[in-house]
């Protein structure tokens, strides 16, 4: 049974500006500096944070295409929309209205966490309650996850420890994002040390020590790989002997993560671990730290899209009276080049090897049967374009219990960081630090829970090259180094494909533009099986190119200096003098 968090917010006080000029304050308004007197009122002061976390217009939905431009998966359509489609094809500009939102909602994040901090922080006995010390770290753990996003989505951009207590400190300069990090690898050090141990969580919805060791883990290796200089428009990284440090400090939190001893690949296998999104299930063995919806009696506040819009096609019920006995609507916004199938470990018969195949890859969509008024799983359809497309399969509607609150909203939670994830994480460090033969054994750990073929010298030409993939000209294989670059270059595909990391991998590795050029060119160079996805006598029909401008254009569209950060929101450029009017490189 799933234990959400508590969103009663009613009682959240609502400080700052935006009600300074009231002559009479609301009833939900509290003076700052009386409201933080109980360990109660500190804790709904955290929950006001994950709150602007939990809304559809950041994790809930709006978050989704900012993963969704990478070599795996798109949002359907290439029409330019101002919002989700524009930006997983790079056609984005500063008015998007969805990079707005996850930049108004980020700060506002902030903003809520600077303030809880510093509140409890001056609480009577805060020195001596742990209490009070955790939801400081919660509060901690947050600011980096958002200061984080930040970064990664904008570069340089305005930030600041200090509440916004009126609208003389809303116009902010940028600073430069090594202070930002400085700060984030601040805050998660003192979250680990003070959140709880995964052990003694009551809930993947509230972040432990775990998770804090692996964000940490996660900042120290973008941080030491390439990132694009706002002023510049030039890709760059530390110096050699700065980027071993961060890698040696993901090693040290790696072995101390695993000294705790409490967290590992969830024991009910892959597919299980994916179902129990989808099911409510909670587990923090694997799930290290988990971003909560709620459709709370059709509200849409908390409420996420997380298998409507990122799993497989289901169509609405002709009737929604008795809803209790079909499964909510699906939309199905976002598909999967079609290729990725056969780029996973197979057995000679075509069946899968490796489990997360099936899991990550579905060829089918649920349809309404007006005759039976039903939702019939069916793997046909009415033209070979259609055919083709095939959806992320780690959140579903199918998995979920019968009925809905809401034919679109869900209660699935967004999981940031996983176990697997940082086992692959230190892998990268070893590998940087001279270490392949650590990295090799923990990626084939991974693999091994996978049941796919552990990775050799032997067997490393026929699973990490062509005909089984294709060849990734701009990593050097040469030596074994370069050969787990490779290995691991997929191996993240496999295991983490649509959870948000992507992309950003390919963004510290400096190949962003890179990667989608690979895909373009072999997208519109590959030709489906006919026994696999379509008659034979109709493949000759088949055009890769037509069928790519329709669906992928990400290789076509990514402008090298430029797309590797998104545009500041044209809103703030015009509202904060302090940005003197200058955007992103090849932004206005």
């Amino acid at each position: 049974m799933k234990n959400k968090m508590i969103y009663a917010l009613g009682a959240l006080m609502v400080i700052g500006f935006g009600s300074c000029d009231l002559t009479e304050k609301p009833t939900s308004y509290y003076e700052k500096d009386t409201y933080f007197v109980t360990e109660d009122k500190a804790r709904m002061a955290v929950v006001g944070i994950y709150d602007c976390l939990e809304t559809g217009e950041y994790y809930g939905q709006y978050i989704m295409p900012f993963f969704g431009s990478d070599d795996m998966f798109m949002v359907r359509g290439v029409g330019a929309d101002g919002t989700r489609r524009d930006l997983s094809h790079y056609m984005y500009t500063s008015s998007n209205t969805w990079i707005a939102s996850v930049w108004k909602f980020a700060y506002q994040g902030l903003d809520r966490a600077n303030l809880a901090i510093a509140s409890i922080e001056q609480m009577e006995g805060y020195e001596g309650n742990t209490a009070l010390q955790e939801l400081v770290g919660q509060a901690k753990f947050l600011r980096a996850f958002l200061a984080f996003d930040l970064v990664r989505f904008f570069g340089d951009v305005p930030f600041s420890v200090d509440y916004t207590s009126g609208y003389e400190q809303t116009s902010k300069p940028r600073m430069d994002r090594e202070l930002i990090y400085d700060q984030i690898i601040d805050d998660l050090n003192f979250a680990k040390e003070h959140l709880y141990v995964g052990s003694a969580v009551a809930s993947s919805e509230i972040p432990c020590k775990g998770a804090a060791r692996a964000l940490l883990m996660r900042v120290y290796l973008q941080r030491a790989g390439y990132s694009l200089s706002s002023t510049t428009g030039k890709l760059t990284r530390p110096d050699d002997t700065t980027r071993k440090s961060y890698f040696e400090a993901v090693i040290r939190e790696w072995e101390t993560f695993k000294a705790e001893g409490y967290h590992n690949f969830y024991g009910g296998g892959y597919e299980q671990l994916f179902k129990n999104y989808s099911q409510l299930i909670l587990n923090n063995q694997e799930s290290l730290w988990e971003i909560a919806f709620e459709p709370n009696q059709g509200q849409t506040d908390n409420a996420g899209m997380w298998a409507t819009y990122n799993g497989p096609i289901v169509d609405a019920p002709g009737s929604y009276s008795g809803t209790s006995s079909y499964m909510g609507r699906a939309n199905a916004f976002f598909t999967v080049l079609p290729y990725w199938k056969s780029f996973y470990e197979s057995n000679a018969d075509g069946s899968q090897k490796d489990v997360r195949r099936d899991v990550n890859f579905v060829d089918y969509a649920y349809v309404w049967n007006a005759t039976t008024e039903t939702q019939d799983k069916s793997y046909t359809a009415s033209s070979i374009a259609k055919s083709l497309y095939r959806y992320p399969g780690k959140w579903r509607r199918e998995w979920m219990a019968l009925g809905f609150v809401d034919p679109n909203n869900t209660g699935v939670n967004y999981c940031p960081l996983r176990y697997a994830d940082v086992v692959l994480m230190a892998a990268e460090a070893y590998n940087e630090t001279n270490n392949t033969t650590e990295a090799w054994k923990l990626l084939n750990d991974v693999r091994q829970r996978a049941e796919a073929t552990p990775i050799t010298s032997a067997n490393y030409a026929s699973l990490m090259k062509a005909p089984k993939v294709y060849n990734l000209d701009f990593i050097d294989d040469s030596d074994d180094a370069g050969k787990f670059r490779t290995a691991l270059y997929w191996e993240r595909g496999f295991e983490l494909c649509y959870e948000g990391q992507r992309k950003y991998d390919f963004l510290r590795w400096g190949c962003l533009g890179d990667a989608l050029r690979a895909a373009q060119a072999y997208i519109e160079s590959w030709y489906p099986d006919a026994n696999e996805y379509i008659n034979a006598s109709t493949l000759q029909s088949w055009d890769p190119v037509s069928w790519a401008s329709s669906n992928y254009v990400a290789g076509h569209n990514f402008v090298d200096g430029k797309h590797e950060l998104y545009p500041i929101p044209l809103a703030e450029i015009q509202s904060n003098a302090a940005l003197n009017g200058q955007n992103n490189p090849g932004f206005e």
